[in-house]
């Protein structure tokens, strides 16, 4: 328990310090895109590639995917339910479902992996279920709303292949599954670049905790609390209960039960800004998810740890 309070502690401290050099304007709103676009364009994707090349694949992958996702999809079908019997519409019941369950894998989840369960590997089946499974549907739901016309199947397909993390994802899967062996000179500098990536973005998310603007009052309590308790509560619950139900180990068990419980990922509000749909719900669930999260995990790894 006390490694789980290390981890939080070294994430919060250099949180810390993004918030600080905010406030002392050595970085401004520039700043931080500048890191989150360093962060997610070659640091992270340059992270995966080099532990999902080491990793063993078919431990990462089994169970473990099977309990996240039946978290995601209990989560992401109550949530539809709900928007369906409301008639809220496609658009807004589409930002509500992935508010609900689009995991903070990135920002949040890979420092988490890393300093909390020790293995950054394990994020990334949340990762690829994000990028390639859930995201296509939803972008379509979306362009279909706003636009008349239908977006094409090739436009809808090619989305996750034009996303850094998720292309050095499936190369590193590819290296791991043929079995090749990337020469050191190569591998090296990806390494060095990768060792940028958990610090740049929590830096990046100090800054942008330091200069963005806190939740107003434009949601209705309901919505937000919805949004939340699936998001921290239901859907660690549902993934740690199917965890069990297939014999995951008490390792792999407390994984996927922390992996789910991570907040409402920050991407969420970009898309409802850039569809202009349900965007003070997006950036509300963020906010308070992921304030939430950290006595939600905290609880989590006392009980299971």
């Amino acid at each position: 328990m006390a490694g789980v309070f290390d981890g939080f502690a070294v994430i919060g401290v250099v949180i810390g310090f993004g918030a600080l050099l905010a406030h002392l304007g050595v970085v401004d709103s520039a700043g931080q895109r500048t890191l989150s676009a360093v962060a997610f364009f070659l640091a992270s994707p340059a992270l995966l590639f080099t532990v999902l090349q080491e990793s063993d694949i078919a431990e990462v992958f089994s169970g473990n995917l099977v309990a996240i996702s039946a978290g995601v999809l209990c989560t992401l079908s109550a949530t539809v339910v709900v928007g369906i019997v409301r008639r809220d519409g496609s658009a807004r019941t589409v930002v509500a479902a992935m508010c609900s369950s689009y995991c903070n894998a990135g920002n949040l989840g890979l420092p988490i992996a890393a300093y909390v369960l020790g293995n950054t590997a394990l994020i990334a089946p949340i990762l690829l279920l994000q990028l390639l499974v859930l995201q296509p549907p939803a972008l379509m739901v979306l362009d279909a709303a706003r636009n008349s016309g239908r977006p094409s199947l090739r436009s809808v397909a090619s989305r996750p292949l034009r996303n850094p993390i998720t292309v050095a994802s499936l190369a590193g899967v590819g290296v791991t599954l043929a079995e090749l062996r990337v020469p050191e000179v190569v591998n090296a500098p990806i390494a060095l670049i990768g060792g940028m990536a958990v610090p740049s973005m929590l830096l990046a998310y100090g800054v942008s905790l330091r200069l963005g603007p806190l939740p107003g009052r434009g949601v209705p309590a309901a919505d937000l609390g919805l949004a939340v308790g699936l998001k921290l509560l239901v859907q660690p619950a549902v993934a740690y209960v199917v965890g069990r139900l297939i014999g995951l180990d008490n390792e792999s068990l407390l994984a996927v039960t922390v992996i789910s419980a991570l907040p409402t990922a920050q991407n969420v509000f970009v898309i409802a800004s850039r569809y202009q749909r349900a965007e003070l719900l997006a950036r509300d669930a963020i906010f308070v998810s992921t304030f939430g999260c950290v006595p939600v995990v905290i609880v989590i790894v006392a009980l299971l740890a």
